[in-house]
């Protein structure tokens, strides 16, 4: 039986230089070559799991199918290689550390002094063989967070260290690194790099490749000078411009011929490339038909004097995946709910769109203003399409303006109100009552059967469908009946018949309002966009053509 191989990615200079992309990129080109790949994501922070998470800091929390709230790489790496991954290709440093400290305590370390080095580390690596073991992969690629020279990851790089020592022929390190531009000086300067990679040697690692991100393609002198000084190959230098769509990246790779010597430092055969896929993609995006306008009415925008569209990364990215495969240009515009609660006059500029998103959330902040807006989509009848909270926010609207239930709210918010038309089922309260809030939340895939006629049923083409969730409150079993009789459509129940996962209003009344209970843009993926965001882009086309 062959080694396992491993190829480790990791930062420099700066965060945020596309370690995720380029580690998605890599699994993508060496998927083409025919190896099966799996990723993992080593995550420097104490939380356990990223469920706790601010989002206007961190960004979206992903959900994978087992129910694991983690970091939004993990959905950048099943997009790009199209594939499922478990609760095993991801951890933080405060889950290794709880493991550490559960089996020091039941005994499991025969009475040994535990310590930071080597128990962590060891952990880590035991981590990491039996996520490649269970996915039976003959690459795995893991990416460890932060920048190097943290004192967050130092003990995962010692993690690289010590498999690079027990197995060299196996293991390989990628470091993506920053290579800036300062406007006033008008040269690519390498110097930040080379300390870089001067920090990670001082960790007693040394880069097998060097992915140079920058604003511009390297020229031949800097591939000349980040070669001599880090010690690494001039053709093992791989240039990273920025690029119009992080699509084009794998095949900006292949265009350096990353994947064939990737394979070669791996000792590893390989056949020829087929990225017949991603080449027809980077056609549609780089030569559209035509342009459809998004609205994405949210609240978790603001970092400072900056918008962080990473809050909702996996929704931008489902409307891009749709509209490229129709052949079309997105153009999504971000827009403030608490605006519409200051300003409602504000409203009018929804009408701008050729359709709405209103993506989920917690808590009441800017509530109010969605819902005004999903009245304002309702009643023009402008393409709306709410995931998860504005699935809840639309039954509420619905509740109060067309069945006069005025008060009618989410128990989330209003524990008092006389129409409670979104609730914790009675079998999550105790946990609620008890703060076990873990326990109340609804999270991973479950499924759903379809109702034929519908919106839903005809975009999936199927009855039964499995989908991802990350909620706590339901439509309340109560006033289901009361919102079908007033004109609601549920398209979409649990096989329970209990839980309400999609609903509607019919084509006769609106050209497109529905709302889903799951979020369908973490199954999404530039190969095989969702139905429902397909059908969503579909119809705003269509409308904007009448």
């Amino acid at each position: 039986m062959k080694n396992r191989k491993y190829i480790f990615v990791v930062g420099g200079v700066m965060s945020g230089v596309g370690k995720g992309i380029t580690t998605s990129s890599i699994g993508t080109i060496l998927k083409a070559r025919g190896f099966n790949i799996t990723a993992l994501k080593i995550d420097p922070y104490i939380n356990v799991d990223a469920g706790t998470m601010n989002p206007t800091e961190h960004g979206e929390t992903f959900v994978l199918d087992s129910g694991l709230e983690c970091d939004q790489d993990m959905g950048n790496y099943e997009r790009f290689m199209n594939i499922t991954l478990p609760s095993e290709n991801y951890m933080t440093t405060g889950s290794v550390y709880e493991t550490v400290i559960h089996d020091e305590r039941n005994l499991k370390y025969n009475g040994r002094c535990v310590q930071v080095v080597p128990h962590i580390p060891l952990e880590v690596i035991s981590r990491i063989e039996k996520a490649s073991a269970k996915a039976k992969s003959d690459i795995t690629i893991i990416e460890i967070g932060g920048t190097v020279g943290e004192y967050e990851n130092i003990l995962f790089l010692e993690a690289v260290r010590l498999m690079k020592l027990k197995n060299p022929e196996d293991v390989i390190s990628v470091m993506v690194s920053y290579l800036p531009i300062p406007s006033k000086v008008g040269e690519m300067k390498t110097k930040p790099t080379q300390h870089a990679v001067r920090t990670l040697n001082g960790t007693g690692i040394q880069p097998d490749f060097i992915v140079a991100r920058s604003e511009t393609y390297l020229d031949k002198k800097r591939k000349e000078k980040i070669a001599l000084f880090c010690n690494v190959p001039e053709r093992y230098v791989i240039s990273a411009p920025d690029v119009d769509s992080v699509y084009e990246v794998p095949i900006n790779f292949e265009r350096d011929d990353l994947s064939r010597l990737i394979l070669k430092k791996l000792n590893l055969s390989y056949k020829k490339t087929d990225l017949s896929n991603w080449y027809d993609l980077a056609e549609r995006i780089k030569n559209p038909k035509g342009k459809v306008k998004i609205g994405v009415v949210g609240k978790y925008f603001g970092t400072g004097d900056f918008v962080l569209s990473d809050a909702y990364i996996s929704v931008l990215e489902a409307i891009k995946h749709a509209s490229y495969k129709l052949e079309l240009k997105p153009e999504i515009g971000w827009i403030n709910s608490e605006v519409f609660e200051k300003e409602p006059d504000k409203l009018e500029e929804l009408r701008k769109y050729d359709g709405v998103i209103v993506p989920g959330g917690f808590g009441s902040r800017g509530i109010e203003g969605k819902i005004k807006a999903i009245r304002f989509l309702r009643e023009n009848k402008i393409p709306f399409f709410g995931l998860c909270y504005g699935m809840q926010l639309a039954v509420i609207e619905f509740a109060r303006n067309v069945l006069g239930m005025k008060d009618a709210n989410t128990t989330e918010i209003n524990r008092d109100t006389a129409y409670p038309v979104i609730d914790i089922m009675p079998e999550q309260k105790k946990n609620l009552e008890d703060s076990n809030y873990g326990a109340t939340m609804r999270l991973g895939a479950y499924p759903a059967s379809l109702k034929k006629g519908t919106v839903a049923f005809d975009a999936y083409k199927k009855p039964k469908i499995s989908e991802r969730h990350r909620h706590r409150w339901e439509v309340n079993p109560e006033y289901i009946s009361k919102l079908e009789k007033g004109g609601l459509v549920f398209s979409g129940i649990s096989p329970d018949r209990k839980l309400m996962e999609i609903t509607e209003l019919p084509r006769s009344i609106h050209p497109f309002f529905l709302g889903t209970q799951f979020h369908p843009e973490l199954k999404s993926s530039p190969i095989n966009s969702h139905p429902l965001f397909l059908e969503f882009i579909k119809v705003a086309k269509s409308l904007k053509q009448s």
